[in-house]
């Protein structure tokens, strides 16, 4: 692992646990200075951000942002963009430009829909859920080191997120992992209750029936603030679905601290991002994630414990056209 990154994992300090049923959450801190950027949200809402199609004909895995703010504005790996011919979800976290237009890649959240129902796309108010999230990073991960591109497997993102609704007891005309959410709104509003944030907080580690799920931490406090709920949610729902199926569990601090253990002995390599820094792709044994830096500061990192292998059809995957399937 870079140096950088490792020396940051190690300064994280976790918080006092917060439980809800069989879900855990450790906040994290870091010391770090704050960095000077906004939020999709906050520059969506100030009408500084247009994110739409790349043109008439549309790519499924690309999309065309222009940031006209006169600061850099963060996308964060798994935000869901929704509207024009179909959902999406960001396949990697970027620091955009400021007063600059750029092409982002993308992953497919709605299989049944290509047609536009809006222009201009807007924010679900979700990060993509844990297991897209999972296992998107890895297939990112593996296309990066074949093709040098920040492309998923898109029939696995789909397959997640077809086991997932199915998981849930939830039947979407479009097959959109928003409708997954927006049924199981109340419930998670539960849990975004008995998980608030703590003043100086910039992250959170996850535990769901005694075992991690994973970890995101943020340099920007106040942009953690504005993501938290985002980023609780991805969690929530699975530990809601466990939660559902009966199983159970307890947690434990030791084994949250051998996974930060593990996330800084990860291995990887680097490549340039699509906006500012650079792109760190990271695995272990048991772990995979990412991490973005710049100017000697680290960004935003996202670690995930490894799922089991799944059936790959990067065959599946076109660059435009219809709805796949």
């Amino acid at each position: 692992m870079d140096e950088l990154i490792a020396d940051y994992i190690y300064q994280v300090e976790l918080g006092e646990v917060q439980e809800y049923k069989g879900m855990s959450v450790f906040p994290l801190f870091n010391s770090g200075n704050d960095s000077l950027y906004i939020t999709l949200k906050e520059a969506l809402d100030a009408d500084l951000l247009t994110v739409t199609e790349i043109d008439d004909i549309a790519s499924v895995p690309e999309l065309n942002v222009i940031n006209r703010a006169n600061v850099p504005v963060l996308l964060l790996d798994g935000e869901e963009l929704v509207g024009a011919k179909q959902n999406r979800v960001l396949n990697t976290t970027i620091l955009l430009k400021p007063n600059c237009e750029t092409v982002i890649p993308v992953s497919c959240t709605e299989q049944g829909r290509w047609s536009y129902n809006s222009l201009k796309f807007r924010e679900s108010g979700n990060v993509a859920s844990y297991r897209v999230r999972r296992s998107k990073s890895a297939s990112v991960n593996e296309s990066l080191q074949r093709q040098g591109e920040f492309r998923s497997d898109q029939r696995m993102v789909w397959n997640e997120i077809d086991d997932m609704a199915q998981d849930a007891g939830v039947s979407s005309r479009t097959r959109a992992m928003q409708d997954v959410y927006l049924s199981r709104e109340e419930d998670l509003k539960m849990y975004n209750c008995s998980f608030p944030v703590q003043e100086g907080q910039k992250g959170i580690l996850v535990m769901v029936n005694g075992e991690v799920m994973g970890m995101d931490i943020i340099s920007s406090g106040i942009a953690y603030y504005i993501l938290h709920r985002k980023l609780l949610k991805s969690y929530a729902l699975e530990a809601l679905i466990q939660e559902e199926k009966g199983e159970g569990g307890f947690n434990g601090r030791d084994k949250a601290r051998s996974f930060l253990d593990e996330v800084r002995l990860s291995m990887g390599e680097k490549h340039k991002s699509v906006g500012y820094g650079w792109d760190h792709r990271l695995e272990g044994p048991r772990v995979v994630g990412s991490s973005l830096t710049y100017h000697d500061q680290v960004i935003h990192t996202a670690f995930f414990i490894r799922g089991e292998n799944k059936t790959k059809d990067m065959s599946s995957y076109t660059k435009s056209g219809g709805v796949l399937g």
